[in-house]
């Protein structure tokens, strides 16, 4: 599979009314590994991850441990003694968040559904939050997106939100066809819907959880908002083309015919995807946001 790209399906009888020739509606789902066969929406994506800046929490903690070497060591615990390797200094915080001084008892991360879907749809509304979020998982599958937004592909079994529905539409299979961006309006409209104040009160009430299932990532000494930030500049970082963006098929996966926006990040490609107009309403709700996270940082 050439990562970035669209899977085809063959047409059949099971074909949607409105598909674009040898197109199923199942291959709307680039730039994801393929670990389960299942149809995603690339706007699910960037809405996942600015739905992220909902639900997080208060406070990063850190702590080091000293080590005390015993006095009088004996010859003999010395030569058994192997050298310990310097562990490298930690990544400077970039954007520190402030600390609350009466912090919140929040649940355990793997018991926090409850808490965050409950939070989330007293902002977004019931019915917006049921039709679009996956119900497990909330907080680690939004930490998984944004993390890889900046990298070259997100893990499809990990999405925070359902399934854009409908086939994704093509002009010959020449270039995406304009008509995809309507299917994009309900995200839109709930990105564009969000108070961005507070959405980012509710990330710091919640971050202690983001940050824990982001430092079950990888290095456990990373900071989250540091990837939060990252991950908004890549985006809006993404350029805004005046034409759909031409595609090529060398194989059986849609890619983009310019070399040069097939090798950008997955998020960015994703914002490329959704339409002109459409990006530009996204990006205008993310700089709102990422104000207010510099509203928020440590002093």
């Amino acid at each position: 599979m050439v990562e970035g790209s669209v899977p085809v399906e063959p047409k059949g009888p099971g074909a949607e009314p409105g598909a674009s020739p040898g197109v199923s509606p199942r291959e709307d789902r680039p730039y994801l590994r393929p670990l389960r066969p299942a149809p995603v929406g690339p706007l699910a994506w960037v809405v996942g991850f600015v739905i992220l800046l909902v639900g997080a929490g208060l406070a990063y903690y850190f702590w080091k441990s000293d080590r005390f070497e015993p006095f009088g060591t004996s010859p003999r615990e010395e030569q058994r003694a192997a050298p310990e390797a310097k562990a490298p200094p930690a990544p400077a915080i970039q954007h520190p968040l402030e600390t609350p001084a009466a912090p919140e008892a929040l649940p355990p991360l793997a018991q926090s559904d409850g808490s965050v879907g409950e939070a989330l749809a007293k902002l977004l509304g019931n019915n917006a939050l049921s039709a679009l979020l996956q119900p497990d998982r909330i907080v680690s599958r939004i930490v998984v997106t944004v993390d890889n937004l900046p990298r070259r592909s997100v893990p499809a079994r990990m999405l925070p939100l359902k399934a854009v529905p409908g086939a994704f539409e093509t002009r010959g299979g020449a270039a995406i066809d304009a008509r995809n961006s309507a299917r994009y309006a309900p995200y839109v409209a709930l990105v564009q819907a969000l108070d961005a104040r507070s959405a980012v009160d509710l990330y710091v009430r919640f971050y202690p959880l983001f940050q824990k299932a982001y430092a079950e990532l990888g290095d456990p000494r990373g900071y989250f908002n540091d990837r939060v930030v990252a991950a908004i500049d890549d985006l809006l970082a993404a350029p805004q083309l005046k034409e759909p963006p031409g595609l090529e098929r060398p194989g059986v996966l849609y890619q983009f015919a310019d070399a040069e926006l097939e090798s950008r990040s997955a998020g960015q490609k994703l914002m490329l995807r959704i339409g002109g107009e459409n990006a530009a309403k996204v990006k205008a709700k993310l700089r709102e946001i990422r104000a207010e996270l510099a509203r928020h940082r440590a002093r």
